[in-house]
């Protein structure tokens, strides 16, 4: 049996060069693509703790997404079944939205019982 006696790692140096650089691509795609919100006004909002939660967001379109990923109602329901009830929730809004998608969410966090919610706005008059 022969024995090495060195190991050639440049193939392996190329193949991570290859996996960083498409990292860092995507990345770059990913912090471009944000969800567009246009959040309604509110004066006599409160600033709230640095507490960071889980964020369902409902475009004007009426697409909703969980931790900005896209999701519908059945996948989110599934989801936030499993949620402990203490669970801060962050819900943000279109201001063009229909108000009906606005009242699903909240249904459904109403029905797995979690009451820590916060709307999400922006200040304004």
């Amino acid at each position: 049996m022969k024995r090495f006696e060195h190991i050639n790692v440049i193939p392996f140096v190329d193949i991570m060069l290859v996996l960083l650089a498409i990292v860092l691509m995507t990345a770059t795609f990913v912090s471009q693509g944000r969800i567009r919100v246009d959040l309604p006004p509110a004066r006599h909002a409160e600033a709230v703790s640095g507490e960071q939660g889980r964020q369902i967001t409902v475009t004007a379109g009426g697409m909703i997404y969980l931790d900005g990923v896209e999701a519908d109602l059945i996948t989110l329901e599934a989801t936030v079944a499993h949620w402990p009830r203490d669970t801060l929730v962050q819900v943000a809004v279109d201001r063009q939205a229909a108000f009906e998608h606005f009242v699903a969410v909240l249904d459904l966090l109403r029905l797995n019982e979690l009451a820590r919610l916060h709307v999400v706005t922006r200040q304004g008059q």
